[in-house]
C-alpha cells in the first residue's frame, strides 16, 4: 500500500485498526441456543420474517446472530472514530472520566477563528457515530456540560461531532433545554469531516481515511491471529431438536423448535415440549 496521508502515519493508522479489530474479539465467540436465546428470541417475529422475506431457516438464524453481533459492535466503531485522534498532531483523547468527560480535546496552535473573526485555542469535542441517537435528555445533558466548559474557560469551543451527519456541516447547535430553544456561537453541530478539516487543515482529510481504510482492514484481518472464525451450532442444534418431534414435516419442526426457544413453559407448548426426547 502506497502511504499518502502526511497527518498520520501508516504504522500509527495500522496500530490503530489492529486495536478496533481486537476489540471485535470478544463478540466473536460461537453461537450456541443458549447464548442465541439469551434476550430471550421473538418466534413470532422469526416465523412471520421467514414467510415475507421467503428464506429458509438457516439464513433467518444466521441473520439473527449477525444483527445481536452488530449491536454489540457499536462500541468499537466508536473506539476507531475516538482513539485515531491520538495518532493526530495537537489532539488528544482524554481517559474515560478525566479533563472533563470530553472524548476528543484539540489544542489549536494558530487559534480557531470564531465566526466575528476572534480566535480561541482548544476544542472540546463530544463525538456522536450517529447524528440521530441522541434522545432529548442526552442532547439536553451535553449542552449543559458544554455550557459548563465555556464559563469556566473562555478560550474555548465546543463542537459535538457526528460521524455519520445529516449532511456535511459546521453549524451553531440549536436545540432545547428545560424546553426552551438553545444556541451559542460557540457551541456547534459539525460533522466528521469538517472536524478532520479543521484539525489537519486539509479538506479531503476524512475521505483520506475512508480510502485507504478497506485495504489496511484487510491487510491486519490477512496477517492472522487478530481473529477467529465463529463456529456457531445455532441452526444445527434448533434442526435436532425438531427431529425429535415425532408426526411433524420438516418445516412444522422448525416452526415448533422455533416456539421452544420463547414459550416452551407456555401452557400447551410445555405438554408437547415434554414429548420431545431432545429437549432434555
Amino acid at each position: 500500500m502506497v502511504w499518502t496521508i502526511d497527518f498520520i502515519s501508516k504504522e500509527d493508522f495500522k496500530k490503530h485498526v489492529k486495536n478496533t479489530i481486537k476489540h471485535y474479539g470478544n463478540k466473536l465467540a460461537s453461537y450456541d441456543v443458549k447464548k442465541f436465546n439469551r434476550n430471550l428470541i421473538d418466534p413470532i417475529k422469526m416465523i412471520f420474517d421467514k414467510a415475507v422475506y421467503g428464506e429458509n431457516w438457516e439464513t433467518i438464524i444466521a441473520n439473527e446472530i449477525f444483527r445481536q453481533r452488530d449491536k454489540s459492535n457499536t462500541n468499537e466503531i466508536g473506539y476507531f472514530h475516538q482513539r485515531i485522534f491520538n495518532y493526530i498532531k495537537n489532539c488528544h483523547v482524554p481517559d474515560n472520566g478525566k479533563e472533563g468527560g470530553w472524548d476528543v480535546i484539540y489544542e489549536s496552535p494558530q487559534g480557531y477563528v470564531l465566526d466575528n473573526g476572534n480566535k480561541v485555542a482548544r476544542v472540546y469535542v463530544e463525538l456522536k457515530n450517529k447524528h440521530n441517537t441522541m434522545n432529548s435528555s442526552s442532547s439536553s445533558k451535553t449542552y449543559m456540560k458544554m455550557q459548563n466548559q465555556l464559563l469556566h474557560d473562555d478560550n474555548c469551543i465546543c463542537f459535538l461531532v457526528e460521524a455519520i451527519a445529516a449532511k456535511s456541516q459546521n453549524i451553531i447547535w440549536q436545540t432545547t433545554v428545560d424546553g426552551q430553544k438553545v444556541s451559542h456561537n460557540r457551541i456547534r453541530r459539525v460533522s466528521i469531516d469538517k472536524f478532520y478539516e479543521i484539525i489537519t487543515g486539509q479538506r479531503d482529510a476524512f475521505y483520506q481515511i475512508c480510502r485507504v481504510l478497506p485495504e489496511m482492514v484487510d491487510e491486519v484481518i490477512n496477517e492472522g491471529n487478530e481473529l477467529s472464525v465463529p463456529e456457531d451450532k445455532v441452526y444445527q442444534k434448533i434442526k435436532e431438536i425438531a427431529d425429535g418431534f415425532e408426526g411433524t414435516d420438516q418445516n412444522m419442526g422448525m416452526i415448533l423448535s422455533m416456539y421452544m426457544l420463547g414459550f416452551s413453559t407456555y401452557n400447551g407448548f410445555d405438554d408437547i415440549a415434554d414429548q420431545n426426547k431432545n429437549l432434555k
